[in-house]
């Protein structure tokens, strides 16, 4: 039996961090069996969540040989130094950060669409995280393509602020105070007012002119579906809303489309909530998801004029399925395994 603690979570004050340990506790993990870390400048600190409390602890002075799983949510400079240090202490890393995403010895993995990969890896003890989008956004693609075959996709996301962590949040909501107490506006984090407005940049723009939000999910598409010749492109546009990410998706497959086996094809997918009846309204919205595990897909509708192409709405939490809830499934897959 190993003496091991089975979760270190570094990055546990940031947004994703906070998620990932509610997720734990939630499925079950005891407090006891997780470790809280992250900047020396918050060691000591404490941390609560539900009834239970965490000592924020160090993460320079973590030795993972104490660990079998370690989570990184402190962004990609954190992970470019320490994650290499955790898998030579044979704890796996899970990253969230998009730092090893694209490496070709580094598995990326959505435990619905592609955990098997990991056996294709000659070290699997670095798994790496999706991007948000791209993790919600392959839920609902994953079963097409297994039906009627993947020719492209045309993706616009419209993505919460809570996607930019504590300062996204904070600013949108110090904004509408402003803007509703007549006082000026201040833009600090974001390039433009994100107040009542929406901005269709999302990090640095590129010499290609995308965004690299909008390369990341065009690449790592093609990774994890193992489809590198896939016509893909993506805008992705951040709107004033706390938490939900929502993606518009135009999908062209080599063979047609039948709507009643699209809906099959979604209902019978691990973790997708399929809203069948367009005719009541019934979408869902980015406030019906927050707080929920499931990726919503709504508003399915066929080409008008292309019987191999159909465009569905779809929206998650983008703190849960879109980072927290994926790692953790990645987590309790790999100690399945590994028992």
């Amino acid at each position: 039996m190993s003496s091991r603690l089975t979760f270190v979570v570094i990055g546990a004050t940031g947004k994703v961090g906070h998620e990932i340990l509610s997720v734990l506790l939630n499925r079950g993990v005891r407090a006891s069996d997780i470790v809280a870390a992250a900047s020396f400048r918050l060691a000591g600190q404490t941390l609560s969540i539900g009834d239970d409390l965490f000592i924020i602890h160090d993460a320079e002075k973590l030795d993972f040989a104490k660990y079998k799983v370690a989570f990184f949510a402190a962004g990609e400079e954190v992970s470019k130094i320490w994650v290499p240090e955790a898998i030579k202490r044979d704890c796996y890393a899970i990253d969230n950060s998009s730092y090893f995403r694209l490496n070709d010895d580094v598995p990326l993995i959505i435990p619905e669409v592609n955990f098997s990969d990991i056996k294709n890896y000659r070290n699997s003890k670095l798994i790496s995280n999706p991007n948000c989008s791209t993790i919600q956004m392959l839920m609902a693609i994953k079963p097409l393509h297994d039906a009627f075959t993947l020719k492209e996709i045309v993706a616009s996301t419209y993505q919460s602020v809570s996607g930019a962590g504590h300062q996204g949040a904070k600013e949108l909501s110090s904004q509408v105070s402003d803007i509703l107490s007549n006082r000026p506006i201040v833009d600090s984090h974001f390039k433009k007012q994100i107040a009542f407005n929406v901005i269709p940049q999302i990090d640095a723009i590129t010499d290609f002119l995308y965004s690299k939000e909008e390369l990341k999910m065009m690449n790592e598409t093609k990774k994890i579906l193992n489809l590198p010749d896939i016509d893909i492109t993506a805008t992705c546009v951040r709107v004033p809303v706390f938490v939900g990410h929502s993606i518009s998706v135009f999908a062209k497959f080599d063979s047609i489309v039948n709507l009643d086996e699209v809906e099959m094809a979604f209902s019978n997918f691990p973790g997708i909530k399929v809203i069948k009846d367009n005719e009541k309204l019934n979408y869902k919205t980015p406030i019906d998801a927050a707080g929920r595990d499931e990726v919503f897909i709504s508003r399915i509708r066929k080409h008008p004029s292309n019987q191999n192409a159909l465009s569905f709405w779809c929206v998650a939490d983008n703190l849960r399925k879109g980072a927290a809830l994926n790692a953790v499934q990645i987590a309790m897959k790999l100690l399945e395994v590994s028992v």
